[in-house]
C-alpha cells in the first residue's frame, strides 16, 4: 500500500478489482445505479477456477443479476441434490432441496468456471461497468487511511494510476488489501489441502440424480472427495485432508511421491467413487491448494471494501464459495450505492452488511465442524434430534440470510464440539 496524492485525471466512482462472481456482482449492481464503475481483471481470457457448484439460494442474487434466463438456456448440469458417502462406501439418501421448497429456486447448476464468470462479466458490462481484461492491479492507493485508487499494470507493460471513491477488492485468495493491511487470520482448525483435477468420461447417476453433488469420504476417514458434474462429459474431483496428512507427512516419509501419486492413494481408499472414474481420462495434471480456510478482521474501511474471497473462505464441502462470493458482492452493492446516496464512505457505511453477511457465514463454519469431527454423523444427529432435519437442508441450500437456522445448533452441540461464533 502507498499514500499518494496523484492528479486524478482518470477517475471513477467505483473501480472493482477482479473479475470473479462476486467482483461482477458488485460492478453490476452498482452500475445499474447510474454509478461510473469500472472492472480490472487480470486474465486477458476466460481461464480455469476451481468452485463449480451453485448453492440453490444462488437463485435469488441472479434473479437480481437478470441472468436467470441464461443459466435456464445454459448447458450447465442441473443440480437437484447432495448425497453423501460413508467411510464404509454407504450412500445416504440425497438430500433433494425441492422437498423442502417446491419453489424453481430448488434447482440449481453446476457450472464451468471459465463460462460462468464470463458470463457475469458480460452481464456486468451490460450493465453499464467499464469491463477491462489483462489489466493487473499492483497495489491500492491510500492517501492517509482512505483508499483513493489504484496502481495497475497494461498487458503493454505500462503503469497507470486510475482514482475512485470506492475500492472493491475482488481479488480472491490474493487477498490483496486484507494481506497487505495484514487482517488476515487463518482458521486454525480447518487447515486442509486439497489436490483436485477434471476427468472426462465418469460415470453419472440417473434422472435428476445425474447431476448431484457427491461427498464421500475415504476409508478412514482422514479425508474425502468431491464430485461434481460439469458439461462436456467432464466431472470436477478433488479431496480434501489436513495439510498435515495429505501432504506434509507423505513428502517426509517420501520426497520423490507427487501430487498425482498422493491423488491416486486416496482414490484407492474410496471404493465408490474409483468405481466412477476408473475408465475415465484425466484432462489435465491436478493442482494443489492448501490453508484455504480464512477471515479478514474487518470488512471494509475508509473508500473500500472486500467481497467473496477477498475477505474469508470457509472450506469446500458444502461448495459454499460460489454462494458466498454472490451474496457478499450484491450486499456490498447495496452498501455502495447508499453510501452514494449519503455521500458517506466511511468504513463503517460501507461494511454495514457486514455484521448480516457474517453471520450467515457462521451458520455454514458450524456445520463444516460438524463435518470434520470424526464420531460426528448426520444420520444419527437427524435420528436423535428429527426437529432439525429442515435446518440442516435449510443450510445446505444456503437460506442462511432468508430463515433462521440457528435452532439447530443447540441440539448440535450435544454430539459435537461447535467453535465459538465469530462476528465484526
Amino acid at each position: 500500500m502507498k499514500n499518494t496524492d496523484f492528479a486524478r485525471s482518470k477517475n471513477y466512482d467505483v473501480i472493482v478489482i477482479g473479475g470473479g462472481p462476486a467482483g461482477s456482482t458488485t460492478a453490476a449492481l452498482v452500475a445499474e445505479m447510474g454509478h461510473r464503475v469500472l472492472l480490472l481483471e487480470r486474465h486477458k481470457l476466460p481461464c480455469f477456477k476451481i468452485g463449480e457448484s451453485l448453492m440453490p439460494a444462488t437463485y435469488w442474487t441472479f434473479k437480481r443479476l437478470g441472468v436467470l434466463e441464461k443459466l435456464k438456456a445454459s448447458h450447465f448440469p442441473k443440480k437437484y441434490s447432495v448425497q453423501f458417502y460413508s467411510d464404509a462406501g454407504k450412500a445416504s439418501a440425497p438430500f433433494y432441496f425441492f422437498e423442502n421448497d417446491s419453489h424453481e429456486s430448488s434447482v440449481t447448476w453446476q457450472v464451468l468456471r471459465s463460462e460462468f464468470d464470463q458470463m457475469l462479466l458480460e452481464n456486468a458490462r451490460e450493465k453499464g461497468a467499464e469491463v477491462q481484461r489483462g489489466v493487473s492491479v499492483h497495489e491500492v492507493l491510500f492517501q492517509g487511511n482512505r483508499a483513493v485508487g489504484v496502481r495497475a499494470k497494461r498487458s503493454d507493460g505500462n503503469l497507470e494510476e486510475l482514482a475512485a471513491k470506492v475500492i472493491v477488492d475482488s481479488t480472491g485468495q490474493s487477498t490483496l488489501i486484507s494481506r497487505n493491511l495484514k487482517i488476515k487470520t487463518t482458521e486454525p482448525k480447518l487447515k486442509k489441502a486439497s489436490i483436485f483435477t477434471h476427468f472426462e468420461g465418469g460415470i453419472r447417476d440417473a434422472g435428476i440424480d445425474e447431476g448431484a453433488t457427491l461427498i464421500l469420504h475415504t476409508e478412514n476417514k482422514d479425508s474425502w472427495f468431491w464430485y461434481i458434474p460439469l458439461p462436456y462429459d467432464r466431472v470436477s474431483v478433488g479431496v480434501v485432508g489436513s495439510i498435515d496428512g495429505l501432504l506434509q507427512n507423505r513428502r517426509s516419509r517420501d520426497a520423490q511421491l507427487d501430487h498425482q501419486a498422493i491423488f491416486g492413494e486416496e482414490l484407492e481408499k474410496c471404493v465408490p467413487l474409483k468405481r466412477r472414474i476408473e475408465n475415465a481420462k484425466q484432462l489435465f495434471p491436478v493442482k494443489v491448494t492448501k490453508d484455504f480456510s480464512y477471515r479478514a478482521s474487518c470488512i471494509a474501511g475508509e473508500g473500500w471494501v472486500l467481497v467473496g474471497d477477498s475477505f474469508g473462505f470457509l472450506d469446500p464441502v458444502y461448495s459454499s464459495g460460489l454462494f458466498l462470493a454472490l451474496k457478499s458482492g450484491e450486499m456490498a452493492a447495496d452498501a455502495i450505492n447508499e453510501a452514494f446516496e449519503k455521500g458517506d464512505f466511511s468504513g463503517k457505511q460501507l461494511g454495514c452488511f457486514g455484521p448480516e453477511f457474517v453471520k450467515g457465514m457462521e451458520a455454514l463454519r458450524k456445520l463444516v465442524y460438524a463435518f470434520y469431527t470424526k464420531d460426528f454423523s448426520f444420520g444419527r444427529f437427524l435420528k436423535r434430534f428429527p426437529d432439525c432435519q429442515q435446518g440442516i437442508v435449510d443450510i445446505l441450500s444456503g437460506n442462511v440470510y432468508r430463515k433462521d437456522v440457528s435452532g439447530i445448533f443447540g441440539p448440535m452441540g450435544q454430539m459435537c464440539p461447535l467453535p465459538e461464533e465469530l462476528t465484526l
